[in-house]
């Protein structure tokens, strides 16, 4: 019988991601960080865009920002060496970075956007092992077919879109709503598994070894 593999650090309270990473049987824990910029104060990652920077240069920027300061925080709390794996994911439409709804009425005017229409699901992953920090990028196409006011409003009420990027879930109702995607589907759900076990082979993580459930 193969040895456990290393647990990682999660630098990501999403429990997407979670579910995604113990489906290839990556042992984790969750460090946790803020998030600032437009969505909260003293970050230790400010999430809002630069001037005119290409939404694929922004996700990215954040996910290796996310993995620096996991890396800080494990050397702030002495905690035991691991990587550390961090991920972000955001929209993209008519040129437009399109992330959390901050209310229902800003869900409401994503979602009629999103209708009837095609729009790109970038997710960047980065991996730090507090001597170098890689990352690796998925870009998607995800079509929505037309709703109606009223699909809006009864998938709002059920809190589904608050918590995500587009103000959908791919893996919830929301797959109702979805007429064709182009990419990777775990990418659209905020961490594109092909990438990651990619990016965690190249730190030398062994992907097969037997994983201890997190």
């Amino acid at each position: 019988m193969p040895p456990a593999a290393p647990r990682i650090y999660l630098a990501s309270k999403s429990p997407r991601r979670r579910d995604l990473l113990r489906q290839i049987g990556v042992s984790f824990d969750v460090i946790a960080f803020r998030s600032g910029g437009a969505r909260g104060e003293d970050p230790d990652v400010d999430e809002t865009p630069l001037e005119d920077e290409p939404v694929e240069r922004y996700v990215e920027r954040l996910a290796l920002a996310k993995a620096e300061a996991g890396v800080r925080r494990i050397q702030w709390r002495r905690l035991a060496q691991r990587l550390v794996l961090a991920a972000d994911t955001t929209l993209e439409l008519d040129g437009e970075i399109i992330g959390k709804p901050v209310d229902t009425a800003d869900a409401r005017r994503i979602l009629a956007r999103l209708s009837g229409r095609s729009h790109r699901v970038l997710t960047a992953i980065a991996v730090a092992d507090g001597e170098r920090v890689r990352s690796a990028l998925s870009v998607s196409e995800v079509r929505f077919r037309t709703l109606t006011e009223d699909e809006i409003r009864r998938y709002i009420a059920t809190g589904e879109p608050m918590d995500k990027a587009g103000a959908y879930g791919i893996q919830g109702r929301a797959a109702m709503f979805i007429e064709d995607i182009r990419g990777s589907y775990t990418g659209i759900m905020g961490l594109p598994l092909y990438e990651t076990s990619e990016l965690l082979a190249a730190f030398g993580y062994p992907l097969w070894s037997q994983s201890a459930t997190p």
